[in-house]
């Protein structure tokens, strides 16, 4: 009886505010979320998407259009929660449109869908056993929820492709697009990269030694999970030497319009260093060929980032001899400098993070 009281509390409460209930299972996941984009996903959380949510159309009007995505379980225009544990843990399926996909959600019951090696063709319903009269009692599952792992999406990285796949505004232009093939590769997907196991108990009922990482790997959560798929290398030739650059990653190396990947390169010769000039890798949208706000944007200005699987070679007119050394020194922008001066978003987003650092020493 209890159990069943514990249950129903869970269920009308859940839609809510489901953090605190999955908390108290779920300590370690549960705090990294909380520190996740997922859950900053709302204007009130994200000053980014405040900044740029404010000059929107809708916004005057009261709306809130990012809901679909960024907040899926409210339809307040001015949501307090975003992203939750639900949000994705109920996704039953991916419907594909040429506008942007859409989440397919369990309405039905209280069952949340995972993944787990060795457990692709089950679902575990909550089981209480006594014997000795009482006195020894073992339990199968979790009391708050069924657990089935018989979802397919979850783990090829598919179930991402609801919000993440692509989004064309309201004039057919594409502001984003992620190359599904990335997502349906059975051994590195979205879910194998962004959330790696890392270790730490999943859960408190039942221990295990690892957990997927629920902060989500990416440019404002732990950057050096990204830097695990960037390789780099320099090539001295007869009159220059060249850098490279390669992304190992199955998707632009940052697909935002707001990011800029930066290369710096110095050299030291005859005892000094010597700063050599910045490379900039970006994307640019806009009208008309001017930048412009996402929903205004009917081309792409500039596209130089570094593609999906691209070795990017860049030139360096100076000439190497014995005894010269090379740093190198590659990150990015959150922000680039220029919009959030024009947009009025705190210069911390513009500041550089480091990506990867290489050095060599010429024999």
């Amino acid at each position: 009886m209890r159990s069943l009281l514990v249950l129903l509390l869970f269920v009308l409460l859940l839609p809510a505010n489901d953090l605190k209930t999955c908390q108290s299972c779920h300590p370690i996941i549960y705090q990294e979320f909380t520190q996740s984009m997922h859950q900053k996903s709302i204007p009130k959380k994200d000053p980014i998407h405040q900044a740029i949510w404010q000059k929107h159309p809708a916004h005057a009007k009261g709306e809130y259009t990012c809901a679909k995505c960024h907040a899926p379980q409210t339809s307040s225009p001015d949501p307090e929660h975003g992203i939750t544990c639900i949000s994705c843990h109920t996704i039953i399926d991916i419907k594909e449109h040429p506008h942007a996909n859409e989440n397919i959600y369990e309405s039905k019951d209280k069952t949340l869908y995972s993944a787990q090696k060795g457990m692709e063709n089950q679902k575990i319903t909550y089981e209480e056993k006594s014997s000795w009269f009482g006195l020894v009692k073992t339990s199968k599952g979790s009391p708050y929820h069924d657990i089935d792992y018989r979802n397919k999406g979850f783990y090829t990285g598919a179930v991402c492709m609801g919000c993440h796949s692509h989004k064309q505004n309201n004039k057919g232009f594409d502001l984003c697009r992620i190359d599904a093939k990335g997502a349906s590769n059975t051994q590195e997907n979205c879910i194998s990269c962004h959330m790696p196991k890392v270790q730490g108990s999943t859960t408190t009922i039942q221990e295990s030694r690892t957990h997927a990482f629920h902060g989500f790997a990416g440019v404002h959560v732990a950057p050096k999970m990204l830097a695990k798929y960037l390789d780099l290398a320099y090539q001295k030739n007869d009159q220059n030497f060249t850098i490279t650059i390669h992304n190992r990653a199955p998707h632009p190396l940052l697909s935002h319009p707001l990011r800029e990947v930066i290369l710096k390169v110095r050299y030291k010769h005859q005892g000094k260093w010597q700063t050599l000039p910045i490379h900039t890798f970006k994307k640019v949208i806009g009208d008309q060929g001017k930048p412009s706000m996402p929903w205004l944007a009917t081309e792409t200005i500039q596209d130089n980032m570094i593609q999906a699987n691209e070795r990017r070679t860049i030139p360096f007119d100076k000439t190497l001899t014995q005894g010269d050394e090379i740093e190198i020194n590659i990150g990015y922008h959150i922000v680039n400098p220029k919009t959030a001066q024009k947009l009025k978003i705190d210069p911390k987003f513009s500041e550089f993070i480091p990506l990867k650092r290489s050095y060599y020493k010429i024999p």
